[in-house]
């Protein structure tokens, strides 16, 4: 499910954002720094500072994620089911180990999302399908303009 395409787009992203919804089906979207995948079927995330993704997720595990290379304008969003992994799990320590790769230390968590991945969808900006001659370069180009002060 998660191809080597999709963990190079996780490891170019800064950041992702995790859409989650209550028992009574209010939406909730909160980005996500710290995250990569756990296997060929997982994301996993730090649950640094999100009270409400955590309760959302106890109340419905049904979630999305997307990520996109900002300059390249690509990336992918995923649907799946997510488990909130607590210290006591069998599991923690060896996802703790990945996150922590990526904190360095920095960014204290008590729990861990985990999302098993059902569906995959890939994200591209609409001036590859309006322009189909753009090229990734061009695409670059135009957002370092952007972005640039």
């Amino acid at each position: 499910m998660l191809t080597l395409e999709i963990k190079k787009y996780i490891d170019k992203s800064v950041l992702c954002w995790l859409a989650t919804s209550s028992l009574d089906n209010i939406p909730n979207v909160s980005p996500k720094e710290i995250f990569t995948y756990y296997s060929d079927t997982a994301i996993i995330i730090a649950n640094i500072a999100s009270p409400q993704t955590v309760k959302n997720i106890k109340e419905n595990d049904n979630v999305c994620i997307s990520f996109i290379d900002v300059f390249v304008q690509k990336g992918f969003q995923l649907k799946g089911v997510a488990k909130i992994v607590a210290k006591n799990d069998p599991e923690y320590t060896t996802m703790q180990a990945l996150l922590l790769q990526l904190t360095g230390g920095k960014f204290p968590f008590a729990t861990i999302t985990n999302i098993i991945v059902k569906d995959v969808k890939r994200i591209i900006a609409p001036k590859y399908i309006l322009y189909p001659e753009t090229t990734e370069e061009q695409q670059i180009q135009s957002a370092l303009k952007q972005y640039k002060p």
